[in-house]
């Protein structure tokens, strides 16, 4: 799997699952300010990274995660 996949496949849930216009969804989106997610969000996030990728993923890693592109290179790191 290539980082161009994961993050289409990341981008691809959070659209369909959070119902993000697929606009709004760049690199430089902020996963709350601009994507509107919330910490229950979150731990939906977390369910399905789970379940696409096969990672665990726990608080501490969200620590320094603001945009988009902070959340697809965590994954990518992961997988």
């Amino acid at each position: 799997m290539n980082n161009e996949n994961i993050k289409s496949q990341i981008n691809d849930f959070l659209v369909e699952e959070f119902e993000i216009d697929p606009r709004l969804i760049n690199p430089e989106a902020k996963l709350k300010d601009d994507l509107g997610l919330d910490s229950l969000d979150f731990v939906d996030v977390v369910v399905e990274v789970e379940d696409i990728f096969g990672v665990k993923l726990t608080g501490d890693d969200f620590i320094n995660i603001i945009t988009l592109d902070d959340f697809h290179n965590l994954i990518i790191k992961k997988v």
